[in-house]
């Protein structure tokens, strides 16, 4: 088993020129209820897809609720905000041993029991 992990860092507002694969994106937008909503998709999401800018934001629409046409014109109300991520990725066995590792600098002082969900 394995946990993936991804830290988000350098958000940017209102910028609309963004690398597919690169920067992930997230959007707010009033709905056609008059409700704000959000939406975003990691920077991977695009790539493997194979979506362009459009794609990407008519699909974070269709993912944040938005059920009416889609325009060019709603499209520029749109807030959005770009920025990065790193992936990690660790076993199962160095979750623990980092977790454990953790414990003892935090002065505790004392082994944690193994994580079982099934306790």
């Amino acid at each position: 088993m394995a946990f993936g992990l991804n830290i988000c860092n350098c958000l940017q507002n209102g910028i609309n020129h963004r690398k597919v694969g690169v920067h992930g994106i997230r959007i707010e937008f009033i709905n056609e209820k008059g409700s704000k909503r959000t939406a975003t998709y990691l920077p991977e999401v695009a790539k493997e897809q194979g979506w362009d800018h459009i794609q990407t934001i008519d699909s974070l629409l269709r993912k944040g609720g938005y059920k009416a046409p889609i325009t060019n014109e709603f499209r520029k109300t749109i807030k959005l905000t770009r920025y990065r991520s790193e992936k990690m990725t660790m076993s199962y066995t160095e979750y623990l041993a980092h977790r454990q590792h953790h414990h003892f600098q935090n002065g505790i002082g004392h082994p944690l029991p193994p994580y079982n969900h099934y306790s």
